[in-house]
């Protein structure tokens, strides 16, 4: 392989097969360069391998595409090229808060032939490629490891440099791109490339050197900005805490997440959002939320573990399944789930909630709520608990002779004797009943825990006056409810719902909707709409352009009293 280094609007990298005169193109710059192809001894490029979504990267990808080269891109970036377009549509201009770098992107989509997936080996072109998950310089943005040569993108520009300060800060008032750069960097030397070629900036043929003196500068920078460091390396180096030898806290994560070790040298997870993170997620575009595994290394190196076979979680909310999928294609790990869990995670656009992962996620069990099932040496019972929301589980084992039961979000842990309050965690969007704390109270008295573990606070060793308490909490909860509002809330309780939720539908096609309770549907005028069961109906959307989230809503008369259009769903209708 003969690499060429291309000045453009960025460095441009031609990796040259002499025997074939082709060569794959590390990112596209603007393109203009392919006029002096032949010069390097090469007549065409197969394919382009893009680092990160910025107009400096790929303003030249429709003319590669125009010549036959193959393109590639970042998964989760995919969007910010691919589908450019529907970004520029919903994208905040005004009063805008959000500073990830996202406005710096292609102008008109470009058609892409596939994504690179996060820790994946691919055959590209003539060439095995290793793609690494690299956030810092955006969310999205990857490194490609080809022979023993790492293609960084913008992560770093020189040692103790890197190429913008604007793109460290993804929010207003943070730098989570710094910290984000530098765990990158630190994971990237576990593969330990040979030399570091950046989009910006010099070849670097110590790249430890230029890590470490990367890492000492970025941390200057936190310093500085926000009065204290960032943590992020040292939680990277030492992500467990160890609540007893096989069970483990994972304290980098959001929502944290737990590890049930086994003597057999696997692991099953409890949870399992987003690992390493600078701060609870606050939602948004598909490319700006980011799973990756980086504390799984530690659980390799300190533990031994070879794969983890099973995740189990607590509830449907993206901060605690979010690296599920990305579990499942890396370390072949099976989901398991309570039933009514599962159905949201394989089913999310079927649902009106919020904290919905973007993807479905596949479960290999569904679980009966009550049930009890086997992993290894370790038997887990799956125990129905709304409250946070109506679709999560407690889940109880024993480990290292210790009752415990992972509680997901439903409250705090906090209660003290002396009067500092248990807060229970609760929203209403989320479908939450008023008796649900008095469930949840009466399960933790039946199952008797020594150990309650949560998604955002400390563990919690259980004794009477705690469950105790817990139990005058949801009594007072169901109180305050009661004097509070009415039996029912048709409007926000969720009594009435149109499912899917979320329909992507093709002009003069027709999709089915069903209502949960007695109902008209309206649709737009010039759609067709009939009714062919109880609750379902048969809609025919009728458009002559592309539209995005055209309402539909559920009209609702109950004992010859018209109450309204009580619930909507919303369809996406493309042309064909």
């Amino acid at each position: 392989m003969i690499v060429h280094t291309l000045e453009d609007t960025c460095l441009v990298y031609l990796l040259i097969d002499p025997a074939t005169r082709s060569a794959v193109a590390i990112d596209a710059g603007s393109g203009r360069w392919l006029d002096r192809l032949s010069s390097y001894g090469v007549d065409r490029v197969t394919d382009v391998l893009v680092t990160h979504h910025h107009r400096d990267q790929v303003e030249g990808l429709p003319l590669l595409a125009a010549a036959g080269a193959r393109i590639w891109v970042p998964e989760n970036e995919a969007e910010l090229i691919a589908g450019v377009g529907h970004h520029w549509q919903r994208r905040n201009l005004v009063n805008n808060y959000d500073l990830h770098t996202d406005r710096f992107s292609l102008l008109e989509a470009v058609p892409v032939a596939g994504v690179m997936k996060d820790y994946s080996t691919s055959e590209i072109g003539h060439l095995t490629v290793r793609t690494v998950p690299t956030p810092g310089h955006t969310p999205g943005s990857v490194s490609y490891l080809i022979d023993d040569l790492a293609f960084t993108g913008d992560l770093v520009h020189s040692p103790g440099k890197v190429w913008s300060g604007a793109a460290l800060q993804w929010s207003y008032v943070g730098l989570e791109g710094a910290a984000m750069t530098m765990a990158s960097l630190v994971q990237l030397l576990d593969h330990q490339p040979r030399a570091l070629l950046p989009s910006h900036g010099v070849r670097m043929d110590d790249p430890a050197t230029a890590v470490q003196a990367t890492c000492r500068a970025l941390q200057d920078l936190v310093q500085v900005r926000l009065g204290a460091p960032s943590g992020l390396l040292d939680k990277l180096e030492d992500p467990y805490v160890e609540l007893s030898p096989h069970l483990l806290m994972n304290r980098t994560s959001e929502s944290r997440s737990y590890v049930l070790l086994s003597d057999s040298g696997t692991a099953l997870l409890i949870d399992y959002g987003y690992d390493l993170t600078t701060g609870i997620p606050t939602g948004g575009p598909r490319h700006v939320v980011r799973p990756w595994l980086p504390s799984l290394r530690a659980l390799h190196r300190d533990y031994g573990i070879e794969r983890v076979e099973v995740a189990i979680p607590t509830h449907y909310h993206d901060d605690h399944v979010a690296a599920f999928n990305l579990m499942r294609d890396v370390h072949k790990t099976e989901v398991w789930a309570a039933a009514p869990v599962a159905d949201v995670l394989e089913n999310p656009t079927d649902y009106d909630l919020p904290c919905l992962w973007y993807e479905p996620i596949p479960c290999a069990q569904h679980v009966a709520n009550g049930a009890v099932i086997r992993w290894r040496e370790y038997e887990l019972s799956i125990h129905d608990l709304p409250g946070h929301t109506l679709y999560a589980s407690a889940i109880g084992f024993e480990a290292d002779g210790r009752r415990v039961l992972a509680t997901g979000d439903q409250q705090t842990g906090s209660w003290q004797p002396d009067g500092t309050p248990e807060i229970p965690n609760f929203q209403y969007a989320n479908g939450f009943a008023a008796e649900d704390y008095v469930a949840s109270a009466a399960l933790y008295q039946r199952s008797q825990p020594e150990l309650m573990i949560s998604g955002h606070w400390d563990p919690r060793t259980v004794g009477p006056e705690y469950l105790d308490e817990l139990t005058r909490l949801g009594a007072e909860v169901a109180r305050v409810h009661r004097a509070l509002l009415p039996a029912t809330d048709p409007v926000f309780g969720g009594a009435v719902r149109i499912s899917p939720y979320r329909v992507n539908a093709v002009n003069g096609q027709p999709f089915t909707v069903r209502v949960s309770v007695p109902a008209e549907l309206v649709v737009p005028a010039g759609w067709e709409c009939r009714r062919v069961g109880a609750g379902e109906f048969v809609v025919v959307p009728l458009v002559t352009e592309p539209l995005r989230q055209v309402p539909i809503a559920a009209a609702i008369t109950r004992d010859g009293v018209y109450l309204g259009q009580l619930a909507e769903a919303f369809v996406d209708v493309r042309l064909s």
